[in-house]
Formats: C-alpha cells, sequence, structure tokens
C-alpha cells in the first residue's frame, strides 16, 4: 500500500488545559489503512490510545471509529470518543457543508446537539453541552470477580482486604476490576507493583470518595495535584472539585497507568449510582499520580442514562504519513 498524508490532530482530553488530560493521536481519515498498519502505528504513537475515524456503515452515523492501544483494538473506549468527536467536529466545521449524495451526511448538522459515533460496541450519542462533551455510556455487565483474582490484584497493589469497601467486574466494551476503596489517601498513595500487574494481565480501576462536595480538598490529594499543577504556572484555570479519586492500571493495554479513562469512569457510575454509593451527578478526578489534572464529569438522567463529559483541547495539527 502506497503511504499518502493523512489529516491528523492530537488532542487532550477531560482537561481545557493543554497537557493536563489524556493525550489522544487521532487520524482523521483512516480510509484503506490495514489492521496491522493501524497497529504499527498505535505502537508507534505510544500514547493510551490511538484512534482511525472512517466513514460509517450503519444508518444514522456520522462516523466509524478504531481504536487502538499499543497492544491491541478495542471494542470501546471513554476518552477517545470524546476526543475523536472533537478533532472530527473542528474538521467539519473547516470543511464544505456535505453534500446529501454523500456517505456521511446528516441533514441538520451544523445545527445539531447530537453526534452519534459507530464503533465495534454499536452505535454511541456523543452530546454537545457548552464547552463539553458527553457520550451515552454503553450499558454495563457486572458480576462478582473470584476471590483468587481480587487476593492477586490486593497483594499486587499493596492494598489491605479490609480497605476494600466494594468490588465488581465491570465491562461496557473494556472489562477492569473495579475496586472502591476506603479513602481517596490510599488511592493516591498507592505504589503498584507493574511487573505483578502485568503478569495478571488484568485491568483494574481503584476509586475512592471524598467525604462531602463542601470539605476542603484532603492534604494527600491537595499536595499530589498541586506539585503536578503549579509546573504548568499561575494562568491555570481553577480546578472543579472532586468528588471521587479515580486510577486505572491497564497493563495489557501496553501501559502502566492511564491518565484519565472515560470508559472506567463510565462503568464505576453505572455500578456506584445504581448500588447508592455515589450521588447521580458527581465530579471525578484522575492522573494527580501521573502530573495530570483530569476531571470527568458523571451524570445519570431522569431515563437512567449515565453520561460522561469533559473537555477537550487540540494540542498539535498537522498530517501524518500512513
Amino acid at each position: 500500500m502506497t503511504k499518502r498524508p493523512r489529516p491528523f490532530s492530537q488532542v487532550d482530553v477531560f482537561t481545557a488545559t493543554p497537557y493536563l488530560g489524556n493525550p489522544l493521536a487521532v487520524v482523521l481519515d483512516g480510509s484503506g489503512l490495514t489492521d496491522q498498519a493501524m497497529q504499527r502505528f498505535a505502537q508507534w504513537t505510544h500514547l493510551s490510545e490511538t484512534t482511525f475515524i472512517l466513514p460509517p456503515t450503519q444508518t444514522g452515523a456520522h462516523y466509524r471509529l478504531r481504536i487502538f492501544t499499543p497492544g491491541g483494538e478495542l471494542p470501546f473506549a471513554g476518552h477517545p470518543t470524546l476526543g475523536s468527536c472533537h478533532a472530527w467536529l473542528e474538521q467539519q466545521s473547516r470543511q464544505a457543508p456535505k453534500l446529501e449524495s454523500d456517505p456521511g451526511f446528516v441533514p441538520g448538522l451544523s445545527d445539531a446537539q447530537m453526534i452519534v459515533q459507530e464503533c465495534a460496541v454499536g452505535l454511541v450519542r456523543i452530546r454537545r453541552a457548552g464547552h463539553q462533551l458527553a457520550f451515552a455510556a454503553p450499558a454495563l455487565v457486572r458480576s462478582a470477580p473470584e476471590a483468587s483474582l481480587l487476593t492477586r490484584v490486593l497483594q499486587a497493589l499493596g492494598v489491605h482486604p479490609e480497605q476494600v469497601k466494594a468490588s465488581q467486574l465491570l465491562c461496557n466494551g473494556p472489562t477492569f476490576l473495579g475496586l472502591l476503596l476506603d479513602s481517596p489517601e490510599t488511592v493516591l498513595n498507592m505504589q503498584p507493583d507493574h511487573q505483578a500487574l502485568r503478569a495478571i494481565n488484568h485491568k483494574v480501576g481503584v476509586a475512592a470518595a471524598y467525604e462531602t462536595v463542601d470539605q476542603p480538598l484532603l492534604v494527600a490529594r491537595s499536595s499530589r495535584e498541586a506539585r503536578a499543577f503549579d509546573r504548568h504556572g499561575a494562568d491555570s484555570p481553577q480546578l472543579a472539585q472532586a468528588d471521587l479519586e479515580v486510577r486505572a492500571f491497564v497493563a495489557p493495554a501496553g501501559v502502566d497507568e492511564d491518565p484519565v479513562t472515560g470508559s472506567l469512569n463510565a462503568s464505576l457510575a453505572q455500578w456506584l449510582m445504581t448500588d447508592g454509593l455515589m450521588p447521580e451527578r458527581y465530579v471525578a478526578a484522575q492522573g494527580a499520580c501521573l502530573g495530570r489534572a483530569g476531571r470527568v464529569y458523571l451524570e445519570r438522567d431522569a431515563a437512567g442514562q449515565v453520561w460522561v463529559a469533559g473537555q477537550c483541547v487540540t494540542c498539535i495539527e498537522g498530517r501524518v504519513q500512513l
């Protein structure tokens, strides 16, 4: 296959400030690329995810998305969904309006408040609300983890069983072992054995709730985030105060820890809201231990649909030879 220049963006997701969120590589024209070529490029970028936008094949979809980690393809992921939609919308704003004969044409696109993404889990709705994009969380399948898996993971994390308030296997495309821990300090001070986690070969998401929205930030979180955030200067905007602290360990994807994880936050929200462990609207913080300051906005509407929202900012635009 002859390589050619293709439009490319690198987007920071779940932040309004460049370089404080989770970066995403977006190839805005993936037409004609083989699976091997996509995987090779994803390994080269070495970001947690790299996406390729393609013409839709399902009625009602604006575009089709394929999502690759350095270790393989994902059926769905949250920060690639928002970041790719952000890059696609920017591209659409630069192009002439589509004709009705074009396969991706959707009437009223310029005024649309809802974008529909096609990916391996099906059609995912994305809505625009001010400066944020929000995706409708795919259906969650959850179950109790096996005791042997839980024991091995806790040993690798350095967490005592009495520090675990609840646990579930969570699947909305990717599968995570979700752990609700006793305190944000436990989450932030954790120093996992990543080699042991790689041997277990299972994605793990850990979270802990702050006591109330109105209380001052806890020392563990504020000190870590201050060290990360102060490096970016006094012009950085005020962070939204978080209700939940989250970390994601994703060895099967070829990355030790993911900075900010939309799919994990989606499944955590569906689990924790349903079981009454978190309110129907809250803010999650993720990335402090990696020098990031991601914010994910979770909300369950009157119909029971969980929406996962955040801001995106483009950091790099250009062309890539693929």
